[in-house]
């Protein structure tokens, strides 16, 4: 009974979780104006794509998805590729005031990320990057959790191993590529999964940074697409699927690594 009880609760969780998902899905499948009625259906009457070709076709929509999508994947390799030799760093190597400035580190994170935008602002401003895809991707190039979570998972490589690769004649860097690069893997997959979630839902700061439109990410897209459609729940409702989908079938196809990343990074 205890089991029934559990997995019933849990079912109903899903249930509440998944039910707004579907229904935006359901609607962007509907005719005009058939989501306003009362009751709201469940779902469609006479499904149609009209909304997605409408919205594929108009305001720049699709060049939007193929510019978050290249803004997301760079965000993922370069900050990937920093947090990753940051963390291990941090993990395995020592050098002078290396706990001080980890915990320095550690001690930003209560800052909000709204603080630091108008002097992150002002700085890009003096080096020329307002408008640039850049000026976009820098402050996603490394993050403090990001760095927290590879040290602490780097923590757990035995330290037998990379004195083994030593003696054997391995350098620093051929240990770190050859040894703990295999060994990273769930962890890496996880903070590459939280850059190219973190880029590819980020609406704040694109909309700081670019003003041409022809820069615009899709978020920023769909924002400015909303007040000439927001009277047209079926139209918005297919722009959100866009949006949405994407980042969703990736987390379900990678979730088995980013559990076990998050689990075994955070065991010292």
């Amino acid at each position: 009974m205890k089991k029934l009880w559990v997995n019933g609760l849990l079912a109903l969780l899903a249930l509440v979780t998944v039910f707004p998902l579907v229904w935006m899905l359901c609607v962007s499948f509907m005719q005009p104006g058939e989501a306003a009625s009362l009751p709201p259906p469940l779902l469609p009457q006479h499904p149609t794509l009209q909304h997605y070709e409408k919205l594929l076709g108009s305001g720049g929509i699709g060049r939007a998805f193929f510019n978050s999508l290249l803004l997301a994947i760079g965000t993922t390799v370069v900050s990937t590729t920093l947090n990753t030799l940051a963390g291990y760093a941090f993990a395995r190597l020592r050098f002078r005031h290396r706990d001080r400035v980890f915990a320095l580190l550690l001690a930003a994170l209560v800052i909000p990320g709204q603080v630091a935008m108008l002097p992150l602002f002002l700085m890009l401003k003096g080096l020329g990057l307002v408008n640039t895809w850049m000026g976009v991707l820098v402050p996603g190039m490394a993050g403090i959790f990001g760095i927290f979570l590879v040290r602490q998972y780097a923590l757990n490589v035995p330290q037998d191993l990379l004195e083994a690769a030593r003696i054997d004649g391995a350098g620093e860097w051929r240990t770190f590529v050859s040894v703990v690069l295999p060994l990273l893997t769930p962890v890496l997959v996880t903070l590459a999964l939280f850059a190219f979630l973190g880029s590819w839902n980020d609406f704040m700061w694109p909309l700081i940074m670019l003003t041409d439109g022809d820069l615009h990410t899709l978020p920023v897209a769909l924002a400015a697409l909303s007040r000439e459609h927001v009277q047209d729940s079926e139209f918005m409702m297919a722009g959100a699927v866009i949006t949405v989908l994407p980042v969703l079938l990736l987390f379900i196809a990678l979730q088995r690594f980013y559990l076990q990343g998050l689990m075994l990074g955070g065991v010292k």
